[in-house]
């Protein structure tokens, strides 16, 4: 009998169950992938909204001015949603107000890699291209230009066209983008640096005015109201706009460097250096910042520490004219003469005109045994009737060294007498034929047609220098240059109050010393004593560190008589100075004469006559302040010798005279002080007459 098999004995689960658990599994398996899809999308969604919400963030921001923050909100969104094409469009933007073209064209191309309309954003990669200095590839780039982003295409071809300097196009671009889009601050403030970089101030203040009227907190517009605010009016009216200016964006590179360079030549030196930390906070390594901590460094007489600054900030500066010279200047300080020769060649090349620059190049080429290269570079510098004495004392150094001792010392004379001419047109180094055909290439051009003007001057024709100056005013208003020549003209022609229209048109312009300068001895000569001195009063109250017009302003003090304060302001630039520069050790003797302290008196006209014993400005301030003190006989030995060297100034006579009368060498005071009579410039002409009156004339 066979029996069934035993089910109890069966070691596994019965189907019923193992269906049912296979059922039960499979059901949360579903559940699971069910939350994870819901929890996973929802996660994306609120990174997505996190994204978006960073990206309006930054926009507003952008739209306020405060592009730094701007780019850290940009930057928040890429990271909150890095498949976002708003969000790398954002970041874009922003890097490209920073000034960071790199990182902007790269943003831009992660913006079109996730769908971002491919079509709109040629403006901004073209911007990001010019930002890399490459104008070209910004032109071909903005020619595909939506026409519904035309002013932001315009915009970018005029930039372009004016780093090519190409004018004509760049205005033609901006000026109509500003036609199309008249309450765009940003295509004002494009159009008024094409103006600037062209040379129409007046256009680029205007459009600098327009820009500010439309937007009031546009960072970009009022750091360039600044600018040319800082031209018009002097360094502290520019002050506030920078200020402003940070107030939008604290950490706005561009605005810290120009406020640094506003606040040293204001003579702010502890404001400029927190600058400058600031802007180096804002861009890690910034050449500008590093490059105004050398200026600072130089100024208070750390060369090395100047120079480690300036080789921090790299080559990125090699193209800065300020730069050039600094770094030529720290150069020859270490005996460094080769390197300096070619920094030097360089920026005369670029500014044939820059004295300081021709100085410190003839130098070097003195150090370098090349004399006749000097005496070639320094020819148009002596060539004018105030050039100074150590540009003389230096072309005569190299006469020396070619055997020409008769050339030499003539220069030498001359470096020990006053200059009392006033400064001729610069003449050119080119030949009237070479510029003239320039000048006929180029009509319109101040830079073609203001070089013939000047070598015109140096070869007589003054007729036909003013008719080409008053041309070019006439075409170029907006150009101070301009305005400049043809009050030169005047002045060289002896027509002062026909040179003052003209200064007084280029100081509206732009007010800096040579304008200033310029416009002061035309009202002096003029006739308006007091519009000079309130002319110079402004300078100085907008350009406090001026040491050319705080020299002028003691000049004026001590021909005033106010000897107490021309011993204030003497005081204060010896401290700037040093004890080594004889014309203000003069000029400090005869302030304390003045002011009836004939010890200081004589210390500081000591002091001149050691450092200049040749020169009868410091031999008339020692026998003066002797003469005050009681040495009339050592006195009269040193005022001869200055009246020796400079026989027609009427002021050494005078002093000669008074010696001698209290000497009673009556005949001889007479004589001198009937030279200084002679003299229509002579101020104290009727004390001069009484003298000669007593001696028996």
């Amino acid at each position: 009998m066979t029996s069934s098999p035993d089910r109890s004995n069966r070691t596994g689960p019965r189907p019923s169950i193992l269906r049912r658990a296979l059922v039960a599994l499979g059901c949360m398996g579903a559940f699971a992938i069910a939350l994870y899809g819901f929890f996973g999308l929802s996660g994306a969604r609120a990174n997505a909204e996190t994204a978006q919400a960073a990206v309006e963030r930054s926009l507003q921001q952008l739209r306020q001015s405060n592009f730094t923050a701007a780019r850290r909100s940009a930057l928040d969104a890429v990271r909150a949603d890095p498949g976002s094409a708003a969000a790398h469009h954002a970041l874009a933007l922003a890097q490209l107000r920073l000034g960071d073209g790199v990182a902007a064209e790269a943003e831009i191309n992660r913006a079109v890699e996730a769908g971002y309309d491919a079509k709109r954003v040629a403006p901004v990669r073209a911007q990001a291209i010019l930002l890399q200095s490459s104008p070209e590839r910004a032109l071909a780039e903005s020619a595909k230009t939506d026409p519904r982003d035309r002013v932001a295409g315009l915009r970018v071809r005029g930039k372009a066209m004016t780093l090519l300097e190409n004018w004509g196009e760049a205005l033609a671009a901006l000026q109509e983008a500003v036609r199309l889009a008249p309450a765009d601050a940003d295509a004002w403030v494009d159009l008024g640096r094409c103006r600037l970089a062209a040379g129409d101030i007046s256009g680029a203040i205007l459009a600098s005015q327009r820009a500010v009227q439309v937007d009031a907190g546009n960072i970009d517009a009022l750091v360039l109201r600044g600018e040319m605010v800082r031209g018009q009016y002097g360094l502290v009216a520019a002050l506030p706009w920078f200020e402003q200016a940070l107030k939008r964006d604290p950490e706005y590179h561009d605005a810290l460097i120009d406020y640094a360079a506003t606040l040293g030549d204001a003579g702010r030196s502890t404001d400029m250096l927190a600058a400058t930390r600031r802007a180096l906070a804002a861009r890690p390594g910034s050449p500008q910042a590093y490059y105004l901590q050398s200026v600072l460094a130089a100024r208070g007489g750390n060369t090395e520490l100047a120079r480690s600054l300036l080789e921090k900030a790299g080559g990125a500066l090699d193209a800065l004219p300020g730069a050039l010279l600094l770094g030529a200047t720290l150069d020859l300080e270490k005996g460094e003469n080769e390197q300096a020769i070619e920094k030097l060649r360089q920026l005369v090349g670029r500014q044939p005109m820059n004295l300081e620059a021709r100085k410190l190049f003839a130098l070097a080429l003195l150090r370098t045994d090349s004399a006749r290269n000097a005496i070639d570079l320094l020819r148009p510098v002596v060539a004018r009737g105030d050039a100074d004495s150590y540009a003389l004392t230096l072309a005569a150094r190299g006469f020396e060294r070619i055997g020409e001792r008769g050339q030499a010392a003539s220069l030498l004379d001359r470096a020990a007498a006053p200059a009392f001419d006033r400064p001729p047109a610069f003449s050119a180094d080119e030949s009237i034929q070479t510029l003239g055909a320039d000048a006929q290439n180029r009509p319109n051009d101040p830079g073609a047609v203001v070089p013939l003007i000047r070598a015109m001057i140096a070869d007589g024709d003054m007729g036909g220098a003013l008719a080409r100056a008053q041309r070019i005013a006439g075409d170029n208003p907006g150009a101070p240059q301009a305005h400049l020549l043809v009050g030169d003209l005047a002045m060289l022609s002896g027509r002062p109050g026909e040179a003052l229209a003209s200064f007084k048109a280029a100081a509206d312009l732009r007010f800096d010393e040579p304008t200033m300068l310029r416009l002061v001895e035309a009202q002096d000569k003029a006739g308006d004593r007091q519009g000079a001195a309130t002319t110079l009063a402004l300078f100085l109250s907008q350009n406090p560190a001026s040491m050319t017009a705080l020299r002028l302003s003691a000049r004026w003090q001590l021909a005033g008589g106010d000897f107490d304060a021309a011993i204030d302001t003497l005081e204060a630039l010896r401290l700037r100075v040093g004890d080594r520069d004889a014309a203000l050790n003069a000029d400090l003797a005869a302030a304390y004469a003045g002011a009836g302290d004939s010890d200081q008196a004589e210390h500081y006209g000591l002091a001149a006559y050691l450092l200049a014993p040749g020169n009868p400005a410091a031999a008339d301030a020692y026998g003066w302040a002797l003469y005050l003190g009681g040495a009339p006989v050592a006195a009269r030995e040193l005022l001869e010798k200055a009246v020796a060297l400079a026989p027609n100034h009427s002021g050494l006579r005078w002093h000669l005279a008074q010696i001698l009368v209290e000497l009673k060498q009556l005949p001889e005071a007479r004589s001198n002080a009937r030279a200084a009579l002679s003299d229509p410039r002579f101020t104290n002409r009727a004390a001069a007459q009484i003298l000669v009156g007593k001696a028996g004339g």
